[in-house]
C-alpha cells in the first residue's frame, strides 16, 4: 500500500486553490503550507535585513539566511522566520510590495522551493500556489515519497491527476 504524504494543488488565480488545500489538510490531518505566506516571509526578512529589494544581487545575497517554516499552535497556521512568529507582519503594504519585487529574484524562488521541499519531507503537507505541483512537489516516478497532485478550474471543481 502507498500512503499520499505531500499534495500538490495548481491552477490559475481565483480557483479556489487555497480553500481546497485547507479543507483536504484538515480532513487528512496534513498541515497546509501557505506558499504566499513563505514569499511574504522571505520579503519581511529582506526588508529587515536592509537589502536593496529592487537589487536582484543585494537581495541574492542576503536571501540565504532566511529559514522560513510553518508551525500550526492551537489551530492557527503560524509561520517562522528564524523561529519569530511573523504572522502579524506578512500583510502589511511595505511586505506586500516587497513581496512582488523579491519573488521574481531567481535565487528567492530556489531558496523556497528549497524549504517547501524540506517541509513537505518532514511531515505531511498540502501545499498550493504558483509552480507547486510542476517544481515543487512534482508526481516523478522516482520520487522516494508518494505524492499527489490536483489541478484546478475555475468553476471550482478539482481532479486527481
Amino acid at each position: 500500500m502507498h500512503y499520499i504524504n505531500s499534495i500538490a494543488i495548481d491552477g490559475p488565480a481565483g480557483a479556489g486553490k487555497s480553500t481546497i488545500a485547507k479543507n483536504v489538510s484538515k480532513s487528512l490531518g496534513f498541515i497546509y503550507v501557505d506558499t504566499g505566506a513563505m514569499y511574504r516571509a522571505m520579503a519581511l526578512y529582506l526588508v529587515r535585513s536592509g537589502a536593496d529589494i529592487h537589487s536582484p544581487e543585494s537581495v541574492t545575497g542576503k536571501c540565504e539566511n532566511a529559514d522560513i517554516s510553518i508551525e500550526y499552535r492551537d489551530g492557527e497556521q503560524v509561520v517562522l522566520l528564524n523561529g519569530e512568529n511573523v504572522n502579524p507582519y506578512l500583510r502589511t503594504e511595505e511586505v506586500s510590495e516587497a513581496a512582488s519585487v523579491t519573488s521574481a529574484v531567481p535565487r528567492v524562488r530556489e531558496k523556497l522551493v528549497e524549504l517547501q521541499r524540506r517541509l513537505a519531507a518532514s511531515k505531511p503537507a498540502v501545499m498550493d500556489g504558483r509552480d507547486i505541483g510542476t517544481v515543487v512537489l512534482p508526481n516523478r516516478a522516482d520520487s522516494p515519497r508518494r505524492e499527489g497532485r490536483c489541478r484546478c478550474h475555475p468553476a471550482g471543481n478539482y481532479r486527481k491527476r
